[in-house]
């Protein structure tokens, strides 16, 4: 009977102890009555009792022991979500509905966080528990509902008092931002939800596209850079927000995971060099460019150690992420404070960003109010900061145009001052080529007349001489007219020249060639030296005895000059001429009127000299 007793004191004492356990373990958490919600959702976050499991080996049946009940605590910090950074633990959180109605209620769990790998989810019933399987990594269940994020559909039975449980695990930081809804709210929420995302797409899309356009009509690498950035942060908030897995790629573990931060290092790099030509850090800022220069690379690296060494490297990409964003904002204030015109867009566009960051932040620890402002700031921060930031290239371009037009303005300017001394110089030019010319054709005139006249007389020469006699015979057949010629030769000029010098001789021809040229002196006649003491005459359109009426007026002009010959038989210097005249044309040349004048000269000599002998030309 002792043993008995013994036995139910035991078993007494134990029942205490479990009910003082339990009691104590289930103190600080509270019990949501679902009969009270409204049209507005509510935070489950300080309603949650929580477990970190550092194995992620334990099962539901597991945390339900009396063993790990008892380590579950409650939450006692306010806000909009559980925050565990990154870890490699499975979370389990606990949560006390009660239904005191007399109909079911149907509830929607929301956990508007798209980046939870594997979420599951463990609600009592009469044959056990239910278990949903939901996240990333996993298909869609059957429970869950239309949504960007992971929707799941409760229903909580009259008059029930249920303890839910609600696993977590994901290699991306595990943030649980649930909240429960009535069915009809939910419902009622999810049009202006998907409104505002479409929203902020659209205006990507088309401030994308707009400045591609402008990249390939204008070839500025600025604007390309703008669009790698924007696209970016795009791509990693259509995963960060859920909306590329439920509309574009569906169910992609590897994409999902890695979705956000992979895009966000592409975007930085982009952003930084974006940054370098837009604000002129070269020039303005070198000590800052370097640093640029070394978060360009460290960025560029960190998207490949992303993709192969994810979970390793993410934690540190995320601190270096922060830091790149507080050097692009510091490096616009620098530039700002140096009036770079540029960096007043960056830093307003930065700072929205920021801004909009702190507001997100700042709701999630329940500081403020759920929102438009607070639950969708990141997308209206980075919306503002895509407009600021287009204002920016604009703004350059506009400032480009200006410098181009004012480039233009002055060297159309210049063109013209240039085309003014060109002219000038042209003016000049022409006037000293023309100069040049008169001068050359001066000099080409006398080189003419030097190379046709006989330096000694001043007559034509022997080379001139027999030019125009084929000219004039060419002429002479063609409008057939007569053609004369005589030939002169100064009678015994060798003694004249021995006995008086060679100075008077040459004094003597030209006294000879001046009764010649004042003899023969029609228009178109030609006198010229053969050679030595000979001259030779043609006389144009003139026939035999025409020519020898000329040839007889310069022997007696050169008697009357009497210019003395001592050797000679007449006293005074004499001239023997031969004279010849033909009708030029067929079976006759000017080489034989040559020769006939030739026959002539000799025929004088040997008659005696200081006469004139005629000879027709055959």
């Amino acid at each position: 009977m002792y043993s008995v007793f013994t036995r139910c004191r035991l078993t007494l004492l134990l029942l205490c102890g479990f009910f003082f356990l339990s009691t104590h373990a289930f103190a600080g958490e509270k019990v949501l009555d679902v009969t009270r919600l409204g049209h507005e959702a509510v935070s489950l976050t300080d309603h949650f009792a929580v477990f970190e499991d550092p194995s992620a080996a334990l099962s539901r049946s597991d945390v339900s022991s009396p063993e790990f009940a008892q380590r579950f605590t409650a939450n006692q910090k306010p806000g909009q979500a559980l925050g565990f950074s990154y870890t490699r633990s499975a979370i389990w959180l606990r949560l006390h509905l009660k239904n005191p109605g007399d109909k079911p209620v149907e509830l929607v769990l929301d956990i508007a966080y798209a980046l939870l790998a594997k979420v599951d989810f463990y609600q009592p019933t009469d044959q056990g528990y239910q278990h949903i399987e939901a996240g990333y990594t996993r298909p869609t269940p059957a429970q869950a509902l239309a949504s960007r994020f992971i929707a799941l559909r409760i229903v909580l039975p009259a008059g029930a008092d249920q303890q839910v449980y609600l696993r977590a695990e994901t290699p991306n930081s595990l943030n649980v931002p649930a909240s429960l809804w009535t069915s009809e709210a939910f419902h009622a929420h999810q049009p202006a939800d998907y409104a505002v995302q479409a929203l902020y797409f659209g205006i990507v899309l088309a401030i994308g596209f707009y400045n591609l356009m402008l990249y390939f009509a204008l070839r500025d690498l600025s604007y390309l850079l703008y669009v790698v950035f924007a696209s970016g942060v795009a791509l990693a908030l259509a995963n960060f927000t859920g909306m590329g897995a439920e509309f574009v790629w569906g169910v992609a573990p590897v994409w999902s995971k890695i979705g956000v931060n992979v895009p966000a290092a592409l975007a930085s790099v982009a952003m930084l060099l974006f940054t370098r030509r837009m604000l002129t850090t070269e020039q303005l800022v070198p000590r800052i460019d370097q640093w640029i220069k070394l978060f360009i690379a460290a960025n560029a690296a960190s998207f490949f150690l992303l993709i192969f060494w994810f979970q390793e490297f993410n934690p540190f990409f995320v601190t270096m992420n922060l830091v790149t964003s507080l050097l692009i904002l510091a490096t616009g204030v620098i530039c700002a404070r140096q009036r770079q015109r540029s960096a007043y867009f960056f830093v307003a566009a930065f700072s929205v960003l920021f801004l909009a960051n702190a507001l997100t932040h700042l709701r999630n620890l329940g500081i403020l109010p759920t929102n438009v402002f607070t639950s969708d700031g990141m997308q209206i921060g980075s919306a503002l900061e895509m407009l600021l930031l287009s204002l920016a290239l604009a703004d350059r371009f506009n400032k480009m145009r200006r410098e181009r037009m004012d480039a233009q303005t002055q060297a159309l300017r210049i063109q013209g001052e240039l085309l003014e001394k060109l002219k000038a110089s042209e003016q000049l030019l022409e006037a000293r080529v023309a100069d040049r010319t008169a001068q050359l054709q001066l000099v080409n005139q006398q080189l003419e007349a030097l190379s046709t006249t006989d330096a000694l007389t001043g007559l034509a020469n022997r080379r001139h001489f027999d030019t125009v006699l084929a000219n004039e015979w060419a002429r002479a057949s063609r409008l057939g007219q007569p053609l004369a010629l005589g030939l002169l030769d100064v009678d015994w000029f060798k003694p004249y020249n021995d006995h008086y010098g060679h100075q008077a001789g040459d004094d003597c021809l030209r006294q000879v060639a001046r009764v010649l040229s004042g003899s023969i002196s029609r228009s178109g006649d030609l006198v010229a030296r053969y050679g030595g003491e000979e001259f030779v005459f043609i006389a144009l359109a003139t026939d035999l005895a025409s020519a020898t009426t000329m040839a007889h007026r310069v022997c007696e002009s050169l008697r009357c000059a009497g210019l003395p010959h001592a050797l000679s038989e007449f006293a005074c210097v004499t001239a023997s001429i031969g004279v010849a005249s033909c009708m030029p044309g067929q079976g006759n040349s000017a080489e034989a009127l040559l020769r006939a004048a030739d026959r002539a000269l000799y025929s004088a000599k040997r008659q005696g000299r200081n006469r004139v002998v005629s000879e027709p030309a055959v």
